[in-house]
């Protein structure tokens, strides 16, 4: 399998993950097929041999200088380290050693070098971040002052575009240390104990000695080949011995992308492969576009886009009426699995205050049973939000690529804190999942080469998107003096529509004209649109559409005569006798009668317009009942055709 990638014109490289699983495999020296609990089991073997090794490097080197010192790209003669981990660590001098008695190959000391070295380069943010907080520590922890959060920001690397929310939380966690010890702590070493290491073989550390990977003969299918060992502690080389691994690549992975050493997991007695590829996609532009797509936050209404258009005369225009991506339902039973998570931590407070270390205590089994339980609403919860945050960006992505766009445009909300809005709707703001659906938005956009930026947030649902007046916020278009939030009305121009529809219009209409200070991360590759410039925010408004001419429908001439006649039956014999109930008779027509209602989904209202709220409240039906996912996230379609104009815009008072 040739290792090389070739690129076209306007096309980079790019490397993305799937997921595997290792079903079954065959021991090369005895012939010997392999169960997936025997694979399993070997693999957790050599897991248990690497994470020892990684603890133990972790260990020796958790402190300020080591941590510096590799942070700082050159070893005591000066030289560049290298940018692999494993052989950083190797250029300083930081080694580790089998136990007496087992005997491993140097490709298992690579693997524990490499993830040691990485945990130790991470920490280095941490430190920084930490000494920046220590040095600049306020007197009142609870609230800076403006001069104390600009000390902060300027001891901070980085720390001029850093969130807010992240400098509070190492404050708090600072805090926390000072009230327990009654002292600060002198660095992020003190406050925080030795990372645990994550049970896994990264086989990319290892070189054809250890595993090698390659595609069969067959379309989406690899073979993977690795050394493992035959007992939990080897005694020599001969306990070593290489075991065959068919793998089903998963769709995603191109036919023409090259493959990398996978990431071995062992999770719920099986062996999850995290499968590394590169393959070839558009390259995405930081200027130069002209069709973008607008994105806004919001509580139920999750996400609200649309599309705009930046002309040659500098005019930009929005492309239809824009979608709504809405998740009520699924953020409900979120919102049920939080009160059950606190329900359940604190029935393990309440018993572990009464067993009081006692391991014989009555309570002591149910106690290690609610701790079971716990984990796994902690895991529903999170399988939730990886299933929300995917199926958010996938809407977005759709959304760009039906409108033909190729930048997508996402306010900046990593500082915003919720507070002042009541403890449900603070909770509720803060549980969102935003940061992972602009990374899965990122992830999914980069395959397209459309890229998405960042952008300031500030006045997007304050100010009017076609003349950037503050505009007047009401309850609903048909009730327009009572006060409230959701429907805007510009005392000015007149426009009046969604808060959030008027929102997507301003973040679009700021990103096209602010592209040109559009700032791109060495490190992640990250655009973001760091400020505002005055001039060029003058121009961010959205030019309102003329309004189609309707045809003349006046009466010329006399109506012609429609001849009287019954309508058609469907059929000539009555209705045959049958059970009462949804197995009863059916009707003259298509509809099936084998449900007596519908889902609650069919009948929630999916338009862009808002209307007041309903008498009665809503009660999510099926998410108390524990109902699919897919009942509660409805989703605007991408409209593949020409977009319509708006026609909110200029649609007058509805008073």
């Amino acid at each position: 399998m040739s290792r090389k990638l070739f690129l076209a014109e306007g096309e980079t490289s790019r490397t993305a993950c799937a997921r595997g699983l290792l079903r079954t495999g065959v021991d090369e020296k005895t012939g010997e097929l392999l169960t997936a609990a025997t694979l399993a089991q070997r693999v957790d073997w050599a897991v248990d041999l690497v994470s020892g090794l990684t603890g133990t490097l972790l260990t020796g080197h958790w402190n300020a200088s080591d941590v510096d010192t590799l942070a700082s790209g050159q070893d005591a003669g000066g030289r560049k380290l290298p940018a692999n981990a494993w052989m950083a660590l190797r250029r300083l001098g930081w080694t580790v050693t089998a136990p007496d008695g087992v005997r491993v190959n140097d490709r298992i000391v690579r693997m524990a070098q490499e993830q040691a070295g990485r945990a130790l380069r991470s920490a280095k943010w941490r430190a920084d971040l930490t000494a920046g907080v220590l040095a600049t520590w306020p007197a009142d922890p609870g609230k800076r002052t403006a001069d104390e959060w600009d000390a902060v920001r300027e001891a901070v690397p980085g720390g001029q575009f850093l969130p807010s929310s992240v400098i509070k939380s190492r404050t708090r966690q600072t805090a926390a240390f000072e009230r327990r010890h009654g002292r600060l702590p002198v660095d992020v070493f003190e406050l925080e104990p030795t990372p645990r290491t994550a049970r896994m073989l990264l086989l990319s550390a290892c070189d054809g000695q250890q595993a090698t990977i390659e595609r069969t003969d067959e379309p989406g299918r690899a073979l993977l080949r690795l050394q493992l060992p035959t007992r939990p502690d080897p005694a020599s080389y001969k306990d070593w011995t290489w075991a065959a691994c068919p793998i089903s690549l998963p769709p995603t992975i191109p036919a023409s992308a090259v493959l990398h050493l996978p990431t071995l997991r062992i999770r719920h007695g099986a062996v999850r492969a995290d499968l590394a590829y590169t393959h070839a996609v558009p390259r995405t532009a930081r200027t130069g576009h002209t069709i973008a797509l607008g994105v806004d936050w919001g509580l139920n209404t999750l996400l609200s886009a649309g599309a705009a258009r930046l002309h040659a005369d500098g005019r930009i225009t929005a492309l239809g009426a824009g979608a709504r991506f809405r998740a009520a339902g699924v953020l409900a039973k979120q919102h049920r699995l939080r009160r059950l998570s606190e329900h359940l931590h604190a029935r393990t407070d309440h018993y572990q205050r009464l067993i009081n270390g006692d391991e014989q205590h009555p309570l002591t089994a149910k106690h290690h049973a609610i701790g079971d339980e716990i984990r796994a609403v902690c895991a529903r919860r999170s399988n939730l939000n990886d299933a929300l945050a995917w199926s958010a960006a996938r809407w977005a992505v759709d959304q760009a690529i039906a409108a033909a766009a190729t930048v997508i445009y996402v306010e900046d909300l990593r500082s915003m804190e919720a507070k002042g809005m009541g403890r449900t709707h603070n909770t509720r703001m803060s549980a969102t999942v935003r940061g992972q659906i602009v990374d899965r938005m990122r992830h999914l956009a980069a395959e397209m080469g459309i890229a998405v930026v960042t952008v300031p947030a500030r006045n997007t649902s304050k100010h009017c998107p076609q003349c950037r007046t503050p505009l007047r916020h009401r309850k609903a278009p048909d009730r327009p003096t009572k006060p409230g939030w959701k429907w805007a009305i510009c005392p000015s121009c007149r426009w009046q529509g969604d808060r959030d529809q008027g929102a997507w219009r301003r973040i679009a209409a700021r990103g096209l004209t602010h592209q040109a200070k559009t700032a791109s991360d060495r490190a992640g590759g990250t655009m973001a649109i760091r400020g505002i410039v005055d001039t060029l925010e003058a121009g961010a408004v959205i030019t309102p559409t003329a309004p189609k001419n309707s045809p003349d429908r006046a009466k010329t001439g006399p109506t012609r005569h429609q001849p009287t006649r019954p309508a058609p039956r469907r059929r000539g014999a009555p209705f045959p006798t049958g059970p009462q109930g949804p197995a009863g008779k059916r009707p003259e027509g298509h509809a099936n009668t084998d449900r007596t209602r519908l889902p609650r989904a069919a009948h929630r209202h999916q338009d862009v317009t808002t209307i007041s709220t309903s008498t009665n409240r809503h009660q999510p039906r099926g998410t108390t009942l524990g109902a699919g996912f897919h009942l509660h996230a409805h989703a605007t379609p991408p409209r593949w055709t020409i977009p319509l104009p708006d026609t909110t815009s200029d649609m007058g008072s509805l008073s």
